[in-house]
């Protein structure tokens, strides 16, 4: 009886110690969860604070007035263009070429997301050319052609109407001087480039981009116009009244790539020439064992 009496004394001893165990964690988690509650609400209301109640699109200010509609809306992913263009091209790529395409699509996608992006007739001379340059060499030219497909379709374009701006601007240019093109990015005249300085002046937050500055250097090129920094100046910031510093680096960046490339076209030449080699010593080598086998023939018939 005794020992069922300490038995019982025991467990009731142990059962109060986890109880008090169990309520002593109890409180401190309970502590913790209001501490962090009130460490949220504290931040918040800092946050709030700072930024004095600002909302995505609703500040009082021109860019957020004309923008601010677009707020919270489902942009595609970098990564997204670049596995949309992957499955259309349905194969790889020569890796000469993997990572130039690779910063094509991935710039050209960032710029097109952007909501001050306005497709126009000199963006898609822009895109037409570099293209056209990038490719002029590639081994396989079918395969080439299909790399423009897929980019301009991953890009949520039609090749078939960019090509066929890009003519149109070309074409007109064609006939006309480098002072002719000037003119019309002052907003002279009734022509198609005229129409498009006319927007980008009366746009305040109107976007430059990469094939743009192009799409200017070809038109240089189409009118014997010589592509240099004073003259992309010239006819972006006086002519058109915008900023040149991006035109700038892309007039560097487009030398380089030319560079580039021709350095590439060479050396592809001197791997072809030395695979033709290979071949005729190869085509030498067969018709000499040929020779040798059909002598032998001959001297075996004479025996």
């Amino acid at each position: 009886m005794m020992k069922f009496a300490i038995a019982i004394s025991l467990l009731l001893n142990i059962s109060n110690n986890v109880s008090v165990h169990s309520f002593s964690y109890s409180n401190t988690l309970s502590r913790r969860a209001n501490t962090i509650k009130l460490s949220s609400t504290f931040f918040a209301d800092d946050i709030d604070k700072q930024t004095m109640g600002y909302q995505a699109g609703k500040a009082e200010h021109p860019f957020a007035k004309r923008f601010g509609h677009l707020a919270g809306r489902k942009v595609k992913s970098v990564s997204e263009s670049m596995k949309d263009f992957t499955e259309k091209l349905g194969t790889i790529i020569n890796p000469l070429y993997r990572s130039m395409i690779a910063d094509i699509v991935s710039t050209t996608h960032l710029t097109v997301v952007d909501a001050r992006f306005t497709y126009d007739k000199i963006w898609a001379l822009g895109l037409i050319s570099s293209m056209e340059v990038l490719l002029k060499n590639y081994p396989e030219k079918d395969l080439a052609a299909r790399i423009v497909t897929a980019f301009t379709e991953s890009m949520g374009f039609d090749e078939n109407t960019v090509r066929k701006d890009a003519a149109s601007i070309s074409d007109w240019a064609a006939t006309k001087s480098g002072d002719d093109v000037a003119a019309a990015l002052r907003g002279e005249g009734d022509s198609e480039i005229a129409a498009i300085a006319k927007a980008a002046k009366d746009d305040e937050f109107w976007l430059y981009s990469r094939f743009f500055g192009i799409g200017l250097m070809k038109l240089m090129e189409v009118t014997n116009t010589e592509v240099t920094v004073d003259n992309v100046n010239k006819w972006v910031k006086t002519d058109l009244g915008k900023e040149t510093s991006k035109a700038e680096n892309d007039l560097s960046l487009w030398n380089g790539v030319q560079n580039k490339l021709e350095m590439m076209e060479t050396l592809m030449k001197e791997i072809e020439i030395r695979e033709k080699k290979k071949q005729a010593e190869r085509l030498e080598a067969k018709a000499e064992a040929a020779m040798k086998k059909a002598e032998e023939a001959a001297k075996v018939v004479s025996e």
